[in-house]
């Protein structure tokens, strides 16, 4: 690709939330180029455990937040388009799981028994015991309260693979992006030597946004980066679970996700508050002590001597919000041409979206036309990290 080219929208980041975004724009009509210096999906998105939450253990307090009030919609949403009738068909996407669950090893806390009752969790929450279990929980031995949240789990890889499908051909490979300027004003990027011009630039890059907006000499919106220190666990004797665990207090104490790997096995990731604190700041084989210890008390049935264990350190890139906070829902600034964008988690990419398009409907930016992009390099589908991390 030499010569000079346009379009109506310039995205950059190929995560979920750039791939979604890209993909409502093209079914308005848009003609859209998106930009991936790495690899699709091997980012944030290719790290996260594919919940799409509905805000439920945010309001474990008995009191709904606006992390909850603005996420309670999404998995209706991603349901639909898994379904193939939504606002995209995504009905090649794998599910892994039509349910998520809350499980309290022991008995529930007066506070947390009164908020399942409670009105603002009705018809998201239901308790379920015998076979209806998850598999790794239907053992003689299990004594806790497992309680079905109507919540879906996602393979993400599959998830990438159909946005990118969807994408056609307005994916571009890139690595050096340059800010690309008329009479001072940001109109477009420079990729790779070859100029871009476009009517909005949206940045969707998660942790590369830090380097974009360094480049672009914009201090705000400003980052925050939230660090974790998952773990991985396979082995012959795991089976599927897809569930918080709760601890004391309003936060689970583990959160556990199965992904089945390419021999045929299934691996847990586990996050939480395992993940989190404490976590962070332990090296990698205490970690990984930590985490077995852990999971032999909640799951003394299952013997974990045969599995294999790893770490992975993930930085989850959001706006900055004072005191870390984590931002209720997904954000997006404007400076002149360039929007920027975080989802804030996985299950708000509908939300980033329908943010964008109604930036652009406000501002009369209709679908224009635009010359068919000459041949381009397109970046790959990034493989599951468990592939690499243990084989």
């Amino acid at each position: 690709m030499s010569q000079p080219c346009s379009t109506d929208i310039l995205i950059v980041g190929g995560g979920v939330a750039g791939l979604w975004l890209n993909a409502r724009l093209r079914r308005a009509g848009y003609a859209t180029v998106l930009v991936e210096t790495g690899t699709l999906g091997g980012g944030q998105s290719g790290k996260s455990q594919g919940i799409i939450h509905g805000g439920t253990k945010y309001a474990l307090t008995g009191m709904l937040t606006g992390a909850s009030e603005a996420i309670a919609d999404m998995p209706r949403r991603w349901r639909e388009s898994l379904a193939g009738n939504g606002e995209l068909d995504l009905s090649g996407v794998r599910l892994l799981s039509e349910a998520h669950y809350l499980w309290s090893p022991g008995s529930l806390a007066g506070n947390l028994t009164s908020f399942f009752a409670s009105k603002a969790v009705r018809g998201r929450v239901d308790a379920v015991k015998g076979d209806e279990l998850p598999p790794a929980l239907r053992d003689r031995a299990f004594k806790g309260k497992v309680y079905r949240l109507a919540e879906l789990v996602l393979d993400v890889p599959s998830l990438v693979a159909r946005l990118a499908e969807l994408a056609g051909d307005s994916l571009l490979a890139g690595h050096d992006l340059q800010p690309l300027r008329e009479d001072g004003e940001l109109i477009g990027l420079v990729v790779d030597g070859q100029a871009i011009r476009a009517r909005r630039i949206v940045l969707t890059a998660g942790a590369g946004m830090a380097a974009l907006l360094q480049a672009l000499h914009l201090e705000q919106p400003a980052m925050q980066r939230r660090p974790l220190h998952m773990v991985v666990v396979k082995g012959p004797m795991l089976k599927p679970l897809y569930a918080h665990c709760l601890g004391g207090g309003p936060k689970p104490r583990v959160t556990i996700t199965s992904h089945p790997t390419a021999d045929g096995q299934w691996l847990w990731y586990l996050g939480g508050d395992l993940a989190e604190a404490e976590g962070v700041a332990r090296e990698p084989a205490a970690q990984i002590a930590t985490a077995r210890e852990e999971l032999q008390r909640l799951l003394p049935w299952i013997d974990f001597d045969g599995a294999r264990w790893a770490t992975l350190r993930v930085d989850r890139a959001e706006p900055a919000q004072s005191g870390l906070v984590r931002p209720d829902n997904a954000f997006l600034a404007e400076e002149g041409r360039l929007l920027v964008g975080w989802p804030t988690k996985l299950a708000l990419s509908p939300d980033l979206a329908d943010r964008v398009l109604a930036n652009l409907a406000r501002d009369g930016i209709a679908p224009g036309q635009h010359p068919t992009l000459p041949a381009h390099p397109q970046p790959p589908v990034a493989a599951p990290f468990w592939e690499e991390l243990l084989p």
